[in-house]
């Protein structure tokens, strides 16, 4: 009897740590293949300029958790400090919003092999960069086109490929609009907007402001896009 009250407490003791919650409304649970030590940062842009929210060491244990508040849904990074080596793939931006994420990766491909999970708008993201990465690898190969053709003074064949380049960047700039209008609903459309599109003529971006659900255009880059729609109206843009 006294070693099933034993069991029995144990069980109990087993279920409670099991449930216990962060009292944080953001966690991200990651783990870093072939990493052993170095200092991992979680970055907010701020000001045009990139802020660390957690400090993360990693001494012989890849896995890591970063808990925090996080008023909004919102495009965070993840910056790998190497400590004895650099690399320019040590930076990874992650779409965070409230609740559990997950991301996973490996030392040698950092930003590559990443795998993120549990943000609708980071799936939206991917969905959106997944098709963005066509466009640039259509303009890497005009660029090469054009080197070629201007090296052989064949100048009537550049004009030909600067025109191609421009219809790109005009379907990169309607599948932006389209995009941000279908998914109005959700954070990565003010996102994109201002992130990819600013510069685009006003009338598409009231298109996208209009599009955006009550929550959306109350949340950090809703509120963004609405002033910048605002600014330049007044500057008569």
């Amino acid at each position: 009897m006294r070693k099933s009250l034993l069991s029995l407490l144990a069980l109990i003791v087993l279920v409670s740590c099991a449930e216990k919650k962060s009292d944080k409304d953001f966690v991200l649970n990651g783990h870093i293949k072939g990493l052993k030590s170095g200092t991992l940062y979680i970055q907010r842009i701020k000001d045009t300029t990139l802020v660390p929210i957690d400090t993360i060491k990693i001494d012989g244990d890849a896995h890591f958790v970063s808990e925090f508040d996080l008023e909004s849904p919102e495009m965070l990074y993840l910056f790998l400090d190497r400590g004895v080596t650099n690399s320019v793939d040590n930076n990874i931006p992650f779409f965070a919003e409230k609740g559990v994420m997950t991301l996973e990766t490996s030392l040698d491909f950092f930003t590559a092999d990443a795998k993120i999970s549990g943000s609708k708008n980071q799936a939206l993201y991917d969905e959106y960069r997944k098709v963005m990465s066509r466009y640039i690898d259509q303009d890497l190969v005009l660029i090469e086109k054009k080197f070629k053709a201007f090296k052989a003074s064949k100048l009537d064949e550049v004009a030909k490929i600067e025109e191609q380049q421009k219809n790109i960047i005009k379907r990169k700039y309607l599948y932006t609009t389209n995009f941000a209008v279908n998914n109005g609903d959700h954070e990565v459309a003010p996102y994109v907007a201002l992130a990819e599109i600013y510069d685009i003529n006003l009338k598409f971006l009231d298109t996208i402001q209009k599009s955006m659900s009550p929550k959306v255009a109350k949340s950090l880059y809703g509120k963004k896009l609405n002033q910048y729609i605002a600014e330049r109206k007044k500057a008569g843009q």
